[in-house]
């Protein structure tokens, strides 16, 4: 099951209180404070694994809590910290705060790492106060509260090349036809109902990468079908426009074939006008304009008039059959050539996590400082 989205509740361990004690041994009649620290709480963190590749782990299970660290002992002894916990989310997973909407990670490499929730500084033993005029100190601290987050994953598909276009445009068709990914395909609207990746060579053979030295492979993903409405929710198009974000290319698949009763003119308009409205970041990216189902185009009218089209917009256009395999090997290279042009894909902006972290915690157990502040001393009563 592909989950894309998962809200959680995070609570990092709370710390150990310290201990007052004295040290009590036969010839020694004033040995002095000797009340140990509280062990620190286990922290949170969430890490990029490339493994996975869904939220589903955090479909049923929303809660996760670190471990306390353990009070504080006589004879000095410091009391255990508690054990950190790690997330695993698959790569390019983004991580904001629900309750501020501040962006805490966005995980797109494998392996990196971000800070969810401090865990709480232990408390200090009685050890730590004495002083020459007070020499028999009653008083310790308590361990800090850990913090505590309300957070949203969402994951983001990283790939260089998505394509977009109507159900049926011949979307998964043409994914396993150059890559290795074999998407459910049938001849009925949003047969896709959720995303595909797959790795495609550009100078070796179509779903088979090249492992040869300057072999250019990159990552396409099929998207479900777009239709009129979707940046508002219409079919499946807003849950999965935000993938098309991550793209470096969209490659835009119209459907001219003679089953089609539809203008391959005003189908690229209502594609186009539903990225725009969904972001102005996705009616920026550049595009090409792949027109399907070439072995069924028996009348080229329709055809030629997007051709003409495309090429008044200076618009890339090329024209495929995926049953044939008709134009397969111009397309994937005129992709590779597009993803030469625009360079390597932009790093995103990366929050200071661990001052984000300080910044947002809930329930005001915290302050707001980045640094936790010292508890105040606690004095045993006598």
């Amino acid at each position: 099951m592909f989950v894309d989205e998962a809200k959680i509740y995070v609570k990092a361990g709370d710390g150990g209180n310290g201990c007052v004690a004295f040290r009590r041994e036969k010839f020694v009649p004033r040995g002095g404070p000797s009340g140990g620290d509280g062990g620190n709480g286990g922290t949170i963190y969430a890490e990029a694994n490339p493994h996975d590749n869904t939220l589903l782990r955090y479909r049923y299970n929303r809660e996760f809590k670190a471990d306390r660290g353990r009070h504080g002992e006589g004879s000095n002894c410091t009391g255990h910290a508690g054990a950190d916990m790690t997330l695993l989310v698959p790569v390019g997973t983004v991580i904001t705060d629900q309750n501020t909407g501040d962006l805490i990670a966005d995980l797109t490499k494998p392996g990196q790492r971000v800070l969810l929730a401090q865990g709480g500084r232990g408390g200090r033993g009685n050890q730590h106060f004495a002083k020459p005029w007070h020499q028999a100190p009653r008083e310790s601290e308590d361990g800090q509260t850990g913090q505590e987050r309300n957070l949203r994953f969402e994951l983001k598909l990283l790939a260089d090349v998505g394509l977009v276009g109507f159900p049926n445009a011949g979307k998964s068709t043409l994914i396993s036809r150059i890559s290795a990914a074999h998407p459910k395909i049938a001849d009925y609207p949003f047969t896709t109902l959720e995303p595909s990746l797959g790795v495609v060579s550009a100078d070796g053979n179509p779903g088979k990468p090249s492992e040869r030295n300057g072999g250019r492979t990159f990552v396409v993903t099929d998207l479900p079908g777009l239709i009129e409405g979707a940046h508002t929710g219409v079919g499946l198009g807003i849950r999965f426009l935000k993938h098309v974000e991550r793209t470096r290319l969209i490659a835009h698949l119209i459907d001219t074939s003679d089953f089609s009763d539809r203008d391959p003119v005003h189908d690229f308009e209502i594609i186009t006008g539903e990225l725009a409205a969904f972001s102005e970041k996705l009616s920026a990216k550049p595009m090409i304009v792949v027109a399907t189902k070439l072995d069924a185009t028996t009348d080229r009218a329709r055809l030629e008039k997007l051709r003409e089209f495309c090429a008044a917009r200076g618009l890339e256009f090329y024209a495929i059959s995926s049953a044939s395999g008709e134009g397969i090997p111009q397309l994937v290279r005129g992709m590779a050539d597009a993803l030469d042009r625009l360079g390597p894909a932009e790093e995103p902006p990366q929050e200071d996590s661990e001052h984000a972290a300080n910044e947002s915690t809930t329930g005001g157990n915290e302050s707001e400082d980045a640094a936790p502040q010292a508890a105040a001393p606690r004095t045993e009563e006598r």
